[in-house]
């Protein structure tokens, strides 16, 4: 099974960008479905974007849609989370998770059984 290890985030200015990675150790990590969740202090976490190991469909929040993007490469065994447009709304520790051969119901934190300890993000305003 994999581990997952974020990376990326930091204090960005509202309308500023950042790229999130998610380093996967382990084998067999282009058989895993992969997505981005974040969670707010006092908030659930919740659902950011997903890409689906067999088609590589991707699902997005719509927080995100025209701002966010899921991106993978297999041979790097790393998942990005490119974000544009940043506003405070997005702060949040962000978690990648991961789910070996599962393609269903991506958007619920429930199909995922592997996660990374997280990222933070913080956009100032």
């Amino acid at each position: 099974q994999v581990q997952l290890v974020e990376s990326g985030g930091g204090l960005v200015q509202a309308g500023g960008s950042l790229k999130l990675s998610c380093a996967a150790s382990g084998r067999h990590f282009s058989s895993y479905s992969v997505g981005w969740f974040r969670q707010a202090p006092g908030k659930e976490r919740e659902f950011v974007a997903a890409m689906s190991w067999s088609a590589g469909s991707t699902y997005y929040a719509d927080s995100g849609k025209g701002r966010f993007t899921i991106s993978r490469d297999n041979a790097k065994n790393t998942v990005y989370l490119h974000m544009h447009s940043l506003s405070p709304e997005d702060t949040a520790v962000y978690h990648c998770a991961a789910r070996y051969l599962g393609d269903y119901d991506l958007t619920s934190r429930n199909s995922y059984d592997r996660w990374g300890q997280g990222t933070q993000v913080t956009v100032s305003s």
